[in-house]
């Protein structure tokens, strides 16, 4: 895989500075530090990369497309690339996990008889501040999610075996139930870990789940899930940001005006007012209000609003860009060092997709925002039919994910310059793209179906 560019790079990878990052290359580089790294930087385990492979993952003059050199489930398709100088490492993380939740029971006919239910997990974390909240998310989440699912396996297996929902526990809700806990602790322990490891920064997350006849996907921050069918698309989650989640921040602020210390406010204005127009009257609202009043301008108007700028260059207290995800315990406002962590929420938005009516070429595609902030749903869409029309089996979705982080990427046009095909700047962020097939998991669940119904007719 690496072939192509290694001998190019060699040189140059020689001279990466850590940056106080530890690589598999300067395990012991925290030692001048009071606090270690909870987990060493590296690239996601499937990529099967060696040292020297992980080192040159980071070089931002080339930003080499990785995919996996190993098959993942099902075929389906990974591939990442590093930021274009943003930051010294790639600070995204992806994971798969395949489990079981095992449920044994006992009749008079066949005694002792031991039922499974697999599940497949997926998932992508884009770390900022530093990749330690990504590594941590990457390395955790799934062990504490299992747990959650196991607590709740004996109801999920009653629902499943009678065929039918439990009016008060219905197994969707377990497992959406499952994946919203799991988030909030995983923001726990990393909170708890401040004390224990160098501070890991912050994260966002978004979470594939296949388990039964259903797809769970989980979000918590702006990085995108999306179904492509057809050259279609339809959204699997919607992006937290401050601009979309002003106003949950702002009545948040609102309620709890000691979050805000001196320096800010839950009201918003048509514009910023200046101290030259107090006394003045001025257009405002409320967090509580959707339309707009008037008042007269006082001192205490003159604080900033939580929520400053618009669209993407929305900020949380002038500082943060997402308002969901892991980490951040530690971030404050730039003046009067107010904690912004109150203000950001671990909390997933969980959407469910039946599979039971999932077609051959209907896919799941996850990617951070890297991707997302030049390529729009139709195109990724277009991509990701073009691969499946042109690649047998075993390449399709592979080639499908690099061609959508390629598409992102864009080409070097000068030593500094990335650009898209039409001329447009690329993504300079860091890049990761899941592209997963839908039917195999219809056809598992189907098979998981007829062998427990051959089971229970045998008893």
């Amino acid at each position: 895989m690496f072939s192509r560019f290694k001998n190019a790079v060699i040189g140059a990878v020689s001279g990466l500075e850590t940056n106080g990052i530890p690589t598999p290359n300067d395990p012991h580089s925290y030692n001048k530090q009071t606090l270690a790294p909870k987990f060493l930087y590296g690239r996601p385990a499937f990529l099967n990369l060696s040292e020297d492979e992980v080192q040159m993952s980071a070089d931002h003059r080339l930003r080499p497309i990785i995919h996996p050199s190993m098959s993942l489930p099902h075929h389906a398709g990974y591939a990442e690339c590093v930021n274009a100088g943003k930051s010294k490492w790639n600070e995204d993380q992806a994971v798969y996990r395949q489990g079981v939740l095992t449920r044994v029971e006992y009749n008079d006919k066949q005694g002792v008889q031991k039922f499974s239910i697999p599940y497949t997990y997926y998932g992508i974390f884009d770390g900022h501040a530093g990749v330690g909240a990504a590594l941590c998310a990457a390395n955790q989440l799934h062990h504490i999610l299992h747990e959650k699912l196991v607590d709740a396996q004996d109801d999920i297996w009653i629902a499943f075996s009678e065929k039918k929902r439990l009016k008060t526990k219905p197994s969707d809700l377990l497992i959406t139930g499952a994946l919203e806990a799991a988030f909030k602790e995983m923001d726990q322990v990393i909170a708890e870990d401040r004390t224990k490891y160098q501070a890991a920064g912050g994260c966002t997350a978004l979470v594939a789940l296949f388990i039964l006849d259903k797809l769970f996907v989980a979000n918590a921050g702006d990085s995108r899930a999306i179904i492509c069918k057809d050259n279609k698309f339809t959204l699997m989650s919607m992006d937290f940001t401050p601009e979309n989640e002003r106003d949950r921040i702002r009545r948040l602020a609102e309620q709890q005006p000691n979050l805000l210390g001196q320096e800010f406010t839950s009201k918003e204005y048509v514009r910023p007012p200046k101290s030259s127009e107090l006394g003045k009257t001025v257009m405002y609202r409320d967090a509580h209000m959707s339309g707009w009043a008037y008042k007269t301008l006082q001192v205490d108007d003159l604080k900033v609003s939580v929520i400053t700028g618009q669209g993407k260059r929305s900020r949380v207290m002038g500082i943060i860009g997402v308002t969901r995800g892991f980490g951040d315990h530690d971030i404050l406002s730039l003046y009067q060092r107010t904690p912004i962590k109150p203000f950001l929420s671990s909390h997933p938005e969980v959407q469910v997709h039946k599979i039971t009516n999932v077609t051959e070429n209907e896919v799941l595609v996850m990617g951070t925002d890297g991707l997302w902030d030049v390529v729009c749903g139709a195109k990724a869409a277009e991509v990701v039919a073009k691969s499946l029309n042109t690649f047998m089996e075993k390449e399709r979705y592979v080639s499908a994910a690099t061609c959508l982080v390629g598409s992102a990427r864009g080409s070097l046009v000068n030593e500094h310059s990335w650009q898209l095909k039409d001329g447009k700047p690329s993504s300079a962020d860091d890049i990761s793209v899941f592209v997963i097939p839908l039917l195999p998991y219809k056809l598992e669940y189907e098979k998981l179906l007829g062998k427990y119904s051959e089971t229970a007719e045998s008893s």
